[in-house]
């Protein structure tokens, strides 16, 4: 197995531990990294996505995809969480009887629905959303005088993205990807 792909495991085996094991309280710190020299980083503070999807529920009831794209947009396309980020934490966030799904759910796709517990939840966390939302907006608003940028990361984030389901990478091919990405961060930083 490549070095890559034991950290990503690693890496996610810890996240899930975290999550489960969560305080009764969300992070509101923001996200680390916003943009300085080296990309975002980890735009999320520990805490931080759960109360945006518990707030998206809250305004209407919504489906795992729904969510992704609703977090997309609101962070003006700097950060779109993925399917293996979203669903453990729906599934958490149903734990702790913040959200329920919905009876009119159809198949495998859950809709979700904010709980009183849930509604009750977000109201005392409201300081902490409404500054997370600000800054959410700040960015998004940032970025929306950049088309041209955004174009391209999208185009690079689905080139990314195909690439890496397309089937196992060699070594030589995912040392290429990486290079190429660290590259692109170097001419970028001095630009």
């Amino acid at each position: 197995m490549h070095p890559h792909h034991s950290f990503h495991k690693h890496r996610g085996d810890r996240f899930a531990r975290r999550e489960h094991g969560m305080h009764a309280g969300f992070g509101h710190r923001g996200w680390h990294g916003g943009g300085r020299g080296r990309g975002f980083g980890r735009f999320f503070a520990h805490g931080d996505l759960r109360l945006v999807i518990l707030h998206l529920i809250g305004e209407k009831p919504r489906h795992g995809y729904d969510i992704i794209k609703a977090v997309e947009e609101m962070a003006g396309g700097a950060y779109s969480p993925s399917p293996g980020v979203i669903y453990p934490t729906l599934t958490l966030l149903e734990d702790l009887n913040y959200v329920a799904v919905s009876a009119s759910s159809e198949g495998a796709k859950k809709l979700f629905e904010i709980t009183d517990q849930g509604r009750a939840f977000l109201d005392a966390n409201r300081p902490s959303l409404d500054a997370l939302l600000a800054r959410m907006g700040e960015v998004a608003g940032a970025r929306q005088d950049r088309p041209q940028i955004l174009r391209a990361m999208q185009n690079l984030k689905v080139a990314l993205r195909l690439k890496l389901s397309s089937g196992a990478l060699t070594d030589a091919q995912l040392d290429a990807i990486s290079e190429m990405l660290d590259e692109t961060a170097r001419k970028i930083e001095k630009a």
